[in-house]
């Protein structure tokens, strides 16, 4: 067929090249799937928390020891990433549950995006979807403020917008799973340790996914974002203990306990915060900080 004169040819590559990266978000999961194949990741996860750690100590020498919080990297790295070793589970069923997981939310991708296109009721399918989503994570009022305005969108842009949603929250899991592959919440404990900290993670998440599709540096990006989730959770979690004493660890976790004093620190005294004092933590504010009250 001679296509020198038609257009039909160019949509077509156009509606694919969409759907590759913008439904189907292709990309995302080559490069999240490396995860399960080689090591490397989970490597420089740990490499970045021994860093954090030995950059902590560095900064406070002049501190009191007793005064330091316990480490992460020591800690952590006594636990499996295999979880239970009587566990029959191989590094295959890792990429079979991760597969499952992909293929399940790009049937529904494929699916909501296909009925956008029915007549009379598609231009509803996008922002009711939209306010589905938002209604549980931000409530009614605002969803339907994003349902209102979303009506009168381009199907494409809304496309974009609920799927940058969806990836950036799972980046944020799959940035995680070197902790979690080590702490093994249950499915329950893993969902409100994530709902409590949801804002900071969608923020760190959907920072690094708009970096991520920047063309041949996305996979850098990758990486550096998961070096950063190391010393992210020097933040939002205590030091693990020993395994032994995983199981009371996993409880205590649950909830962000220092969020709003940690949320109210200056970028310059994040480490104000996890000041492990006898096994206990407390707040510890530096001399600047002195005399302020955190809300």
């Amino acid at each position: 067929m001679n296509l020198d004169a038609a257009h039909w040819d160019n949509e077509v590559v156009e509606g694919l090249n969409f759907l590759e990266h913008s439904v189907l978000q292709v990309p995302f999961f080559l490069m999240s799937l490396m995860r399960y194949i080689t090591p490397t990741l989970d490597e420089m996860f740990m490499g970045s928390l021994h860093w954090v750690d030995q950059t902590y100590i560095q900064k406070h020498k002049s501190d009191d020891p007793q005064t330091l919080r316990a480490m992460y990297y020591q800690n952590l790295r006594m636990y499996s990433t295999h979880g239970d070793p009587n566990s029959k589970k191989s590094p295959m069923d890792a990429i079979i549950a991760f597969l499952i997981r992909y293929g399940r939310r790009a049937g529904i991708s494929l699916a909501v995006y296909a009925l956008s296109y029915l007549p009379y009721i598609g231009r509803f399918v996008l922002p009711a979807a939209s306010f589905y989503t938002f209604n549980k994570a931000v409530g009614p009022k605002p969803a339907a403020i994003i349902f209102g305005s979303s009506v009168f969108l381009p199907r494409r842009y809304l496309v974009v917008f609920l799927q940058s949603y969806f990836s950036s929250r799972s980046l944020m899991r799959e940035l995680l799973e070197p902790y979690f592959s080590r702490v093994r919440y249950t499915k329950e404990q893993k969902k409100l340790w994530f709902r409590d900290r949801e804002g900071v993670l969608f923020g760190f998440g959907v920072g690094f996914f708009i970096f991520m599709k920047i063309p041949l540096v996305g996979v850098l990006i990758y990486g550096i974002a998961e070096a950063s989730t190391a010393y992210l959770i020097t933040k939002i979690t205590e030091p693990p203990p020993p395994p032994a004493e995983a199981e009371k660890f996993k409880e205590s976790q649950i909830r962000w306990k220092n969020k709003h004093e940690f949320l109210n620190l200056p970028l310059g005294s994040l480490d104000a915060q996890n000041i492990d004092v006898g096994g206990q933590t407390e707040k510890r504010v530096p001399k600047e900080l002195s005399g302020k009250k955190f809300t």
